[in-house]
């Protein structure tokens, strides 16, 4: 009969349609007699007059028939699929638990028969599925997970599903918070992966990130099923690499590997150290945001072992990456590159909601504008290395006193591989660096400081460093009041300094070798403690790291003008134990040893017009360089010195250095006594200066041992034994050297006096 003569036999009501077998019946001969409009309004019926009914009763009678209706149209139900699906989708959100069981059921026999044509309204069955996974009652989850199991079939056995239209409902739901949504997202994701038709890859950027929200979940459960699909994601990257879109997923890597739970970090650590392997320069536009992820990891102890080797890694092949092409400075390339290469998105950790709903709205934007923007075969993009960016990373870590030892480490060795490989374009950001390379030389770590002194001895000598209209500064004779280095300083000409000559220009120095030297004399000024404590270790691991030579002349060049005259002295001894003691000055100390050539001599002269600010280290160079005769003449002006007992402790450390092996030339040569009397005299010079002593009896013993000059003549007393003898044509005035020696002792003299007015501590004076 048709639903018109039914109803008119049941003015009432249509309650016998939602009879299962009547519905069936009456369907059955609508589809013989190929009547579609009948069998419309039968579905219609079912559906308004029951199905969405405000009776319970009436609503389960429609759900049953709508589910019959379904079973006896058989094939032809695809025809009917969204009237036989929407009311049943509705009553998914009924607060009886009952009739959203009943509304799971039908809609399970309806996708049972129609199979592939279900496959257009995938998306609004997933998202009836995805909310019936978090329901609370037991017996609605599990025929919804029956009904999922048979929709996963479908999709698998089935070549007609629409991912594209899929991927935006997958990437909204993927940041449900609830456990049991989070499951099933994750469980469609395998599924999806699996099926050889779909290729997820190319859409893995609009739902990494909510991936490893996921991974963060509370249940074991879900953690581990988030860690098999991203597994399985590596797994396909690592095959076909030149179908995978890295620039667009690594900033979501770079949140990520900042993550505070393990895993999170972990494995999105994992991802990055392939990503860089795999595309290359690719991610060199995003090394910034690498750099800041990984950097602190690098300082994690034994308890994140695993994260800390990873991100050892990536640090390390990120490196490499970089090379002298980077240092190009062609505008007209650097414009194509940028043109080119999507530009880098800075994303910090907060900018992410905890239900990444921001993230997800970025990526909606992002993914519109860079569907085309990087090219698959990754060797074909033109790069350009965001160097600005790196530096200000470096330099925000090392400014950073809580960060470990190892990331100071790596950042000192970035710098150092910048200033290597790019060197035009690091010196730009050299002024800015500078300050706080200087202030690293006080880290507590010897590596560190190690570091930190190869990164400015490259700054000192690279070529690249060489400014313009470099010259010899200004040599008028005033007061050595501007002897500090302003930062950022760009031409060695205009140093803010008075009265100074350059450094002397070897083919290893540039225009930053000398304000690196007045800068570390200044460090040294106002930081004592560092000068005391690691003073003498940064000067010799300078001296192996550039000139010797040219550290020690224009060290002394500027303490010739030093206001500070106790810093001055200070540092002369210092400069002077390291020069008499140090391995590393084994070549200089022999250049100065004989005064051969004009650059020893004209190194000599530099060295001892500050070398008067301390008159025992005055003694101790013109030992060095075997002047007997002015070192005698020094001795002599000692009797017009004001004594103290620092004093006389330089000279017992004096006495003790001539006992060392390096004066073993100058113990040698008292067997000539004819030929070095001066010497003699001035080592009972030194005698006499000191009190019965440990020293004096030291000294005493050794002039004791001096032969006598008539048991050692020879036949030929013309000859003289070789290297005895100085030239005495060495183009040096002494009698000037001599009268500087005075100059400079007497102004000692002045500032203690001053000291004393000032009721400053005075210094201790030798009680006779």
């Amino acid at each position: 009969r048709s639903p018109e003569k039914f109803a008119h036999m049941c003015p009432d009501s249509y309650s016998f349609l939602s009879s299962p077998l009547f519905s069936a019946r009456l369907v059955r001969e609508f589809v013989a007699q190929n009547n579609t409009a009948q069998i419309k309004h039968v579905i219609q019926i079912l559906s308004q007059e029951f199905a969405l009914s405000q009776h319970p009763h009436s609503r389960k009678g429609g759900l049953i028939g709508l589910a019959a209706c379904s079973i006896a149209l058989g094939k032809d139900s695809g025809l009917y699929l969204k009237e036989l699906i929407e009311p049943v989708l509705t009553c998914f959100n009924d607060a009886d638990s009952r009739l959203r069981y009943y509304a799971c059921e039908a809609l399970y026999n309806i996708v049972k028969v129609a199979r592939g044509s279900v496959l257009p309204h995938f998306n609004v069955l997933f998202d009836g599925l995805s909310k019936l996974a978090a329901d609370p009652d037991p017996n609605v989850k599990s025929g919804s997970e029956l009904l999922d199991r048979l929709l996963k079939d479908i999709v698998t056995e089935s070549n007609k599903f629409d991912l594209v239209g899929f991927i935006p409902l997958l990437r909204e739901r993927i940041y449900s918070n609830n456990q049991y949504a989070r499951q099933f997202i994750i469980s469609w994701i395998l599924v999806l992966e699996s099926v050889p038709d779909i290729n997820l890859l190319d859409y893995l950027p609009e739902i990494l990130d909510g991936l490893f929200q996921i991974l963060g979940d509370n249940s074991k459960e879900i953690r581990k099923m988030c860690e098999v699909a991203l597994g399985e994601f590596l797994k396909e990257i690592k095959k076909n690499p030149s179908s995978v879109k890295f620039a667009e997923m690594a900033n979501i890597l770079v949140i990520h590997c900042q993550a505070s739970d393990d895993l999170i970090q972990l494995t999105a650590m994992c991802w990055m150290r392939e990503f860089i392997q795999l595309a290359g320069r690719v991610m060199l536009p995003y090394s910034s945001g690498i750099l800041t992820a990984v950097l602190p990891c690098l300082s994690y102890d034994d308890r994140k072992k695993s994260i800390k080797e990873v991100a050892n890694v990536c640090n390390q092949s990120l490196m490499k990456l970089v090379i002298p092409e980077d240092d190009e400075t062609d505008e007209g390339k650097q414009s194509l590159s940028l043109q080119m290469e999507p530009k880098e998105e800075s994303l910090s950790q907060q900018e992410v909601t905890s239900s990444g709903k921001s993230f997800s709205s970025w990526l909606s934007g992002v993914a519109e504008t860079r569907s085309c923007s990087i090219s698959r075969n990754t060797e074909r993009v033109p790069v350009t290395l965001n160097l600005d960016g790196i530096v200000q990373v470096l330099d925000c870590h090392l400014h950073d006193t809580a960060i470990g030892m190892m990331t100071r480490i790596a950042v000192l060795k970035w710098l150092y591989h910048l200033y290597i490989k790019t060197p035009r374009k690091m010196f730009r950001h050299t002024d800015s660096l500078f300050p706080i390379l200087l202030r690293t030389l006080s880290d507590e770590s010897d590596e560190v400081i190690l570091k930190d002194l190869e990164v400015l001895a490259e700054i000192a000598s690279s070529p690249a460093g060489q400014t313009e209209d470099q010259g010899p500064c200004d040599g008028s004779d005033t007061r050595s009041g501007q002897l500090e280095l302003h930062i950022p300083v760009v031409k060695a000409s205009q140093l803010s300094m008075k009265g100074m000559e350059c450094s002397p220009s070897t083919p290893t120095m540039n225009s930053y070798f000398y304000k690196f030297m007045i800068n570390l004399l200044k460090r040294f000024s106002s930081e004592r403690k560092l000068l005391e404590t690691r003073g003498a270790f940064i000067i010799r691991q300078l001296c192996l790291l550039l000139n010797a030579e040219n550290i020690f002349h224009s060290m002394a060049d500027i303490l010739l003008r030093e206001e500070d005259l106790k810093f001055a002295s200070t540092m002369v001894h210092t400069l002077n134990t390291i020069l008499l003691t140090s391995s590393e000055l084994f070549q200089l100390r022999n250049q100065l040893k004989d005064l051969k050539t004009p650059e020893s001599r004209n190194l000599f002269c530099c060295l001892y017009r500050s070398w008067c600010h301390n008159p025992v280290t005055t003694v101790s160079l013109c030992f060095l360089t075997q002047n007997y005769k002015h070192a005698y003449d020094l001795i002599q002006k000692f009797g017009d010195l004001e004594v103290t007992v620092d004093f006389l402790t330089e000279v017992d450390k004096l006495v003790q250095l001539i006992e060392c092996p390096i004066f073993t030339y100058l113990r040698l040569q008292l067997l000539d006594v004819k030929n070095n009397p001066y010497l003699i005299k001035a080592l009972y010079g030194l005698l006499m200066l000191l009190p019965q002593s440990s020293a004096f009896q030291l000294l005493s013993h050794r002039l004791q041992c001096v032969p006598n000059p008539e048991l050692l003549q020879t036949t030929d007393s013309t000859k003289t034994t070789l290297g005895f003898k100085k030239a005495t044509s060495t183009n040096i005035d002494y009698l000037e050297l001599l009268q500087h020696f005075e100059r400079v002792q007497n102004k000692h003299l002045e500032v203690r006096h001053q000291r004393t007015g000032r009721g400053e501590p005075q210094d201790r004076r030798v009680v006779l």
